[in-house]
C-alpha cells in the first residue's frame, strides 16, 4: 500500500482550549468545514453531507481531551484506507496551532481531501478569531 499523505497547519489567536471545545464536536464538523452541509453522530460514527448532497460514513477513532487530539477514518467503498487526525497545541494562554492530517489509499484522495482540509483550517481560524464563537 502506497499512502498519500498531506498536514496543514495554521495559528490561531485564541487558547487551545477554546478551539478545542470547537474541534472535538464531531456533530459540529460541517459549521466550520467548507463544503459540508450537515453531519450526524451516532455512537462512532460520523455522517458527513456534502453540498453535492453525497453522505460519507465515518468511524470517529479517537477523541483524546489530553492530546487535544480528534481522528477518525472515512469508510467509505472509494478509500482502501483512510485516516484524518486533527491535533490542536497550545502555544501560549491566547494562542494555538491546529494541525490537520490527512493519509490516504488511493494517494490522490489524500490531495482532494487535503485541499478540503487547508479550507477548513482557515474558517475555524476566521470564525474562532473575529467571531469568537464556540
Amino acid at each position: 500500500m502506497t499512502l498519500g499523505s498531506i498536514r496543514h497547519q495554521i495559528r490561531i489567536r485564541r487558547s487551545a482550549a477554546d478551539v478545542w471545545a470547537r474541534v472535538r464536536d464531531a456533530a459540529g464538523l460541517h459549521t466550520w468545514f467548507p463544503g459540508l452541509t450537515d453531519c450526524q453522530v451516532e455512537g462512532s460514527t460520523r455522517v458527513i453531507f456534502l453540498a453535492s448532497g453525497m453522505a460519507m460514513p465515518e468511524e470517529i477513532l479517537l477523541i483524546d481531551d489530553v492530546q487535544r487530539r480528534f481522528q477518525y477514518r472515512i469508510t467509505a467503498p472509494i478509500f482502501r484506507h483512510h485516516r484524518g487526525t486533527i491535533d490542536v497545541i497550545e502555544l501560549g494562554p491566547e494562542e494555538c496551532m491546529v494541525v490537520y492530517s490527512t493519509e490516504a489509499d488511493p494517494r490522490t484522495m489524500a490531495l482532494t481531501i487535503g485541499g478540503g482540509t487547508a479550507g477548513a483550517l482557515d474558517e475555524l481560524q476566521r470564525q474562532m478569531e473575529e467571531n469568537g464563537a464556540l
